[in-house]
């Protein structure tokens, strides 16, 4: 082979995970390759839908006309505020009953096991009920059932997978963190609670995934909610941003490994 495989692991974020359309815009116009995808929860959308075919201009437009009320299905709480039935739908729709074993490159989802704790690798399978089980914020989505087990976000166990990445061959990974804690926030809701928290806990884990990739993207959106669905234009132009300046690493390390492996 000519050229690594490159290798995206796209972490889990909310809202501030459609920064990943921005990262993927940047590769794109830069004839920058994406081999393979991990994906935790957003990520795993994002990857998902990128994976299918969708073109990244028009994902970019759709995501723009992102409206809460074509997801929020609220449900009286039990195990979480929303039952998760429309996000589930819209992404049958878009996925046009193809298994994640059949996407144009593969793709691998990360969940996490509620009961054992244990981070499960999805790499075929219904793709609305295995990212629906990725988006599965514990305490706002009702956990989803698969194979009898309950699963919740994929950024539980794991926020940026890079070790899947590498697991499934890559050659070169780009990991992309858009969750990291942002210290000024207003904590106002207990989705705000529950989403600190979680960016709290992963403190000290992405610090060793950011050196276990061979390029980490920080898209700065961590001043934006991650339950807002009003900047997407402004949180995919971030993460854009962010991977422009990170090209020239991206480059080298190519180059790099064409010149070890000629």
């Amino acid at each position: 082979m000519t050229r690594p495989k490159v290798g995206l692991a796209l972490g889990s974020g909310g809202a501030r995970g459609f920064a990943h359309l921005g990262v993927l815009k940047a590769l794109t116009d830069h004839s920058i390759p994406v081999d393979m995808i991990a994906g935790s929860s957003m990520g795993a959308l994002v990857g998902c839908f990128y994976a299918f075919g969708h073109d990244i201009d028009q994902l970019i437009k759709l995501s723009t006309a992102f409206k809460r009320q074509y997801y929020i299905d609220f449900t009286v709480p039990k195990m979480g505020f929303i039952a998760g039935n429309r996000v589930k739908n819209l992404i049958r729709l878009f996925m046009q009953g193809k298994q994640l074993e059949h996407l144009n490159i593969p793709v691998a989802v990360i969940a996490t096991d509620l009961q054992t704790g244990e981070k499960v690798v999805f790499k075929k399978g219904p793709i609305p009920e295995i990212v629906r089980a990725s988006i599965s914020i514990p305490g706002v989505f009702v956990p989803e059932r698969i194979n009898g087990r309950l699963m919740v976000d994929g950024g539980v166990a794991d926020r940026v997978p890079v070790s899947t990445v590498k697991e499934m061959g890559a050659n070169i990974v780009i990991g992309v963190d858009v969750s990291r804690v942002n210290r000024g926030a207003e904590i106002l809701t207990i989705y705000d609670v529950i989403m600190q928290s979680i960016d709290i806990l992963q403190m000290e884990i992405i610090t060793a995934r950011e050196v276990e990739s061979d390029i980490m993207v920080l898209p700065p959106v961590e001043h934006l909610s991650a339950k807002a669905f009003k900047n997407i234009g402004e949180i995919i132009k971030i993460g854009e941003e962010a991977t422009l300046l990170k090209l020239p690493s991206i480059q080298s390390a190519i180059k790099r490994w064409q010149k070890e492996n000629s």
